[in-house]
This record gives C-alpha cells, sequence and structure tokens, in this order.
C-alpha cells in the first residue's frame, strides 16, 4: 500500500528521523530524512514533499534559513520548526516566514502525531465557517420548480419568436414611411421647402417610371419596326412601275 503523504525530516541527529519514521510511518507517511539543509534542498528539488520537519542548529545553512528558502520557493508547502533552543526571536523569526509550527524538544509520539495532522489538516477560520452556515438552503423541491419555469420561459420565448418577427416585417415599413413623412412635413415648414419637394417628387417619378418606359420600349420597338415594314411594302406594291 502506498504512503498517503510524503514527509521530509531535517536533522543531523539521525535519533530523530528514527522517532518520526516509527510515529509516522504508521499512520500512512512516508517519511524521508536529511541530515541538513543542503540535503534537504536536494531532495526537494527531486521531488514533491506534502510537509518539512526542521531542526534549527544543524552546520552550514540553519533551520530557520531552510524553511524560508522553502517557502519562498513553496510556499504551499507547510513547515514545523523542531528545537530544543527555542527563543521568542526565533519563534517571531518562524512565523514570519510563514511557518506553521513551532515545536520544542523532547518530543512525544503524540506531539508528532498531532503537529502532521494539524499541519495536513488547517483549521478553517471561524468567519468563514459561519459565511457558510448563513448560505441559503435551496430545498430540492424548490430548485426543481424553478427549473421547470425557466424551461417554460425559454419554450415560449422560442414559440413567439416567429410572431415577433412577422410584426417586425408587418410594421416595421409603417414606421419608415411615417419617419419619411414627419422628415417630410419638418421640411415643408421651410422657406422654399414646397419648390424642393415638387422638384423632388418629379425626379423621383422619372426615377420609378424609366426602368416601365425602357421596358415598353423593348417590347414594343419590334412591333412598330414591322409595322413600319409592312407599310413601306405597301407602299411600294401600290407605287406605279
Amino acid at each position: 500500500m502506498s504512503a498517503l503523504r510524503k514527509v521530509l525530516v531535517v536533522d543531523d541527529d539521525p535519533v530523530v528521523g528514527k522517532s518520526f519514521d516509527r510515529v509516522l510511518s504508521s499512520k500512512g507517511y512516508e517519511v524521508v530524512t536529511a541530515q541538513n539543509a543542503a540535503e534537504a534542498l536536494e531532495r526537494i528539488r527531486q521531488g514533491e514533499y506534502d510537509m518539512v520537519y526542521t531542526d534549527i542548529r544543524m552546520p552550514g545553512m540553519d533551520g530557520l534559513e531552510l524553511a524560508e528558502t522553502v517557502k519562498a520557493r513553496r510556499p504551499w508547502t507547510p513547515v514545523v520548526i523542531v528545537t530544543g533552543y527555542g527563543t521568542k526571536a526565533n519563534e517571531e523569526r518562524a512565523m514570519a516566514a510563514g511557518v506553521t509550527a513551532f515545536l520544542h524538544k523532547p518530543l512525544s509520539p503524540e506531539m508528532i502525531e498531532g503537529s502532521a495532522f494539524d499541519a495536513m489538516h488547517p483549521a478553517v477560520p471561524a468567519q468563514a465557517t459561519a459565511e457558510v452556515i448563513a448560505m441559503p438552503v435551496v430545498p430540492p423541491v424548490a430548485e426543481a420548480v424553478v427549473e421547470h419555469e425557466s424551461r417554460i420561459k425559454n419554450i415560449a420565448l422560442f414559440m413567439a419568436a416567429p410572431f415577433i418577427g412577422l410584426v417586425y416585417a408587418l410594421f416595421l415599413p409603417l414606421v419608415g414611411l411615417g419617419t419619411l413623412v414627419w422628415m417630410g412635413g419638418k421640411e415643408l415648414g421651410k422657406p422654399g421647402a414646397t419648390d424642393k419637394l415638387l422638384r423632388g417628387l418629379k425626379l423621383m417619378a422619372k426615377v420609378a417610371v424609366a426602368p416601365f418606359v425602357g421596358l415598353a420600349y423593348v417590347l414594343f420597338l419590334p412591333f412598330i419596326g414591322l409595322v413600319t415594314l409592312v407599310w413601306i411594302g405597301i407602299r411600294e406594291m401600290r407605287a406605279p412601275r
């Protein structure tokens, strides 16, 4: 069975790493140890860890610097400081870096297990809990009624759409004509507008009649030509020879 959580324990004392492994392995955690901060950063670079425990006093980079580095690179990873030399200044620095907890040696199995559980399951703020509780709960029946009404509205709109389009098609020309009449009446109120209107109407009449005149020419011109030819032929036949 694979481990549920992967934990990195950083301490130059191997006994500490074994203590964490003995307590957490039986609880579904995979415990990996590192002797110093450099080794820990290399392990973090090579793989993902769900949380990190680190001592403060170690050769090279101390645990506080390691915690700051881890939180800067992976702020979502919980980091717990474990030390037998805790001071108020160290605790303030650790909390400022975003450390999850600050544990003091000697550690009991209950402290190790409890700190891991708290880091993996952060408490929900009271305000957020109150907001969730205050949210109105919609009964399933009410939700079904709302969904049914929404479907009816959509069907009604779909069925009414053609009639709405027909109304627009019928009345839109009337609206346009009314607008033109209103604009024409407005223009008639200006000096000399009547003459302009008459000239415009004549021009519009010519433009409107022009296609029909052309059509008449096209239709009747052959007949006129034929009649002319017949008349000329009859005239020639009656002429004295």
